[in-house]
């Protein structure tokens, strides 16, 4: 044998070891361990509660049914008496009775505001009378709508002799037996004459004979 041939067998021989060695590393048996289970919190997405299944209430208020929404739509007022624009005006829902007054350019100066509920939330329809006395109480269907003047508070209240020198055509036709043709002759006769003196001179008033006079005598005043 050549000298060198025991080395290269040597070599050979090393190299065959340790490829052995290497499979059998590899290919040797390895503990696996469980994966960890994952919460249900954590797979399942989280999802808002629905009111109209499960029973929870809903945290959105909602209008009742028959009741507009807060803040939407419009009424229609018509302020009369002692402000600068009488008349009929248009306001958003929820609006108040100062809110009227401003729309009407506002009240004259020297105008008694005593016991006007300037704060009172207005209804659609309802008439704001600023600075008149109130008439007679009528109903409802005969007045035309809800009247809200100085000293009225939403509620009925105690009626006071209609002054026939400020009283408005309308005013005039809540008095019993006054229709619009009646109440203008009597606006007619308070302007030709400078106003009514006395409650007398209604006699003198295209219309009104002493039945009829009997009958306004104790509902009015000049």
């Amino acid at each position: 044998m050549a000298p060198r041939t025991p080395m290269v067998l040597g070599l050979v021989l090393l190299a065959a070891v340790g490829v052995a060695a290497f499979h059998f590393w590899s290919v040797r048996p390895q503990t696996v361990s469980a994966p960890e289970p994952v919460a249900d919190e954590a797979a399942a997405p989280v999802l808002p509660p629905d009111p109209l299944r499960s029973g929870v209430p809903d945290p959105v208020s909602r209008p009742s049914a028959g009741e507009p929404p807060v803040g939407s739509g419009q009424i229609v007022v018509d302020v009369s008496g002692k402000v600068r624009r009488p008349g009929v005006r248009r306001l958003p829902a929820g609006s108040r009775v100062a809110d009227a007054l401003d729309a009407a350019g506002g009240v004259r100066t020297g105008t008694d505001m005593t016991g006007l509920n300037r704060a009172r939330v207005l209804m659609d329809g309802e008439q704001v009378v600023v600075g008149l006395p109130q008439g007679p109480p009528v109903s409802g269907a005969a007045a035309g709508g809800v009247r809200a003047g100085v000293g009225a508070s939403g509620g009925p209240g105690p009626s006071a002799p209609l002054s026939l020198n400020t009283a408005t055509a309308e005013q005039l036709e809540t008095l019993p037996g006054v229709g619009p043709v009646l109440a203008q002759h009597m606006i007619d006769y308070r302007t030709e004459n400078n106003g009514f003196r006395s409650v007398d001179e209604l006699r003198q008033v295209n219309g009104i004979g002493d039945r009829r006079f009997a009958d306004l005598q104790p509902l009015v005043r000049p």
